[in-house]
């Protein structure tokens, strides 16, 4: 839905709104915000609320460190949680310099421009349709985080099984009443773990409903005494969680990547489109899983997928063609995880993907066999590689792929490898329990 500032405005007013949250969101992916009072909201709506830009990681330097916030007045929404007294508003923003100019550092501004990259090239539309799961864990008499679960429940399964049923259930209904179409929400295979699907939406809007939904799942979480986490990999033996990211683009109001009158029904973009993704799968997979964590969940089998290749069906693939054709046509990416910063990630899997448009390259022939099941000679014998097996090695790739480079820019490209580089060193100078327990007694 559109906002003017002056509805906006009167909203406040009438909806007895008393805080307004002015969200925006930092080069790893936290959301960030400053909150204003209703007094406040005409500033607000009119671009002069500002903020010490270098208290943020990745932000800017304490000589230079007024920023502004740009509110994005479709995004304002009523946080529906919250009780009828006292209600709480946000704006998603975005950031900008004193002198009126868009800061290179803000991850929506990243994305911005690789949806201008497309707009170029003729297409209308890119969008995204995520699939984003989570574990529900209790917590302890002190409130904090826990892995434990009593949740027996499978994948699909329903209550009394699944005791995370009620607030998957709560959080869909308030997401729905924040604008969102929830087109499922299902138990995971894991104990304790979930997902919840909404209708695809263009990608800035998709990317903005990313961080709402993480926002909703772990505050309706933590109000039911659970923890609710996206981590990819919280507990060994067990799957971990992904955000499968379904991409469709679009031109004259019609879905490019559908041909009728073509096998699988798949046209010269949709295969150049995915030829593009795995061109640069290696060297955007450090954006697409972040953290050090992210590598626990791809290298540990579990459907997640590990090695580049594409099918029109096949799920232990990278990418995945899902059965559906006409204007619900879409490529399947299953490699994201929902630790991501979804500003970054999308805009890496589009600017990859058009970057395969533009060069008209075409995919690998199509593997329909179990990828898991091939032994080490069979992958080679046919050209089947596997993505960065760590942070580190992911870092490189991302370091030497010249588009994702182009497309973070200088200043987050230099920021996000610097703090993902010394997240990495953290994690190697650390004793984990694994070590401990193979090592303290034997030696």
């Amino acid at each position: 839905m559109g906002y003017t500032k002056e509805e906006i405005i009167r909203i406040v007013e009438e909806e007895e709104i008393e805080f307004i949250r002015m969200q925006f969101v930092d080069i790893f992916g936290q959301l960030k915000n400053v909150a204003i009072t209703a007094s406040q909201i005409e500033k607000a709506v009119n671009n002069q609320i500002m903020f010490d830009g270098s208290s943020i990681e990745g932000f800017t330097r304490i000589n230079e460190s007024d920023q502004c916030l740009y509110p994005d007045l479709n995004s304002f929404a009523i946080f529906p949680w919250r009780p009828a007294q006292g209600k709480v508003a946000r704006l998603i923003c975005d950031v900008y310099n004193p002198d009126g100019t868009p800061f290179v550092g803000d991850p929506r501004g990243v994305l911005r421009r690789v949806l201008k990259r497309c707009q170029d090239m003729g297409f209308d539309t890119f969008n995204i349709g995520p699939e984003l799961e989570f574990f529900l864990f209790e917590t302890d008499e002190q409130g904090r985080a826990t892995t434990r679960t009593r949740d027996e429940a499978g994948y699909f399964d329903l209550g009394p099984l699944d005791h995370g049923e009620s607030t998957r259930r709560e959080v869909c209904m308030n997401l729905e009443a924040m604008g969102f179409e929830i087109e499922a929400s299902h138990h995971e295979c894991a104990n304790g773990q979930h997902e919840i699907d909404f209708r695809y939406v263009d990608a800035m809007d998709g990317a903005d409903k990313i961080m709402t939904l993480k926002l909703a799942v772990k505050t309706l979480a933590q109000k039911n005494g659970l923890h609710a986490t996206f981590m990819p990999k919280p507990i060994f033996g067990v799957a971990g969680s992904g955000m499968h990211l379904n991409m469709s683009l679009f031109k004259n109001g019609k879905n490019v990547f559908y041909d009728e009158g073509s096998p699988r029904q798949l046209s010269k973009t949709a295969y150049a489109f995915i030829a593009g993704l795995l061109e640069h799968a290696r060297g955007f997979t450090a954006l697409t899983n972040p953290l050090v964590n992210s590598y626990k969940r791809l290298s540990a089998g579990y459907e997640a997928p590990r090695y580049r290749s594409w099918s029109a069906s096949n799920r232990s693939t990278l990418i995945r063609i899902p059965a559906v054709r006409g204007q619900s046509t879409r490529v399947e990416l299953r490699s994201p995880d929902p630790s991501c910063n979804p500003y970054l990630a999308v805009a890496a899997c589009l600017a990859a993907g058009l970057d395969g448009i533009a060069r008209g390259l075409t995919p690998p022939p199509e593997v329909t066999d179990n990828v898991y099941d091939m032994d080490e000679s069979d992958r080679i014998a046919k050209n089947i590689d596997a993505l960065p097996e760590t942070l580190e090695e992911a870092l490189r790739e991302l370091e030497q792929d010249e588009l994702m480079m182009d497309v973070l820019g200088e200043h987050v490209a230099q920021h996000y490898l610097r703090g993902k580089m010394k997240e990495w060193k953290e994690y190697q100078t650390r004793v984990s329990s694994w070590e401990v327990e193979k090592y303290l007694v034997t030696y």
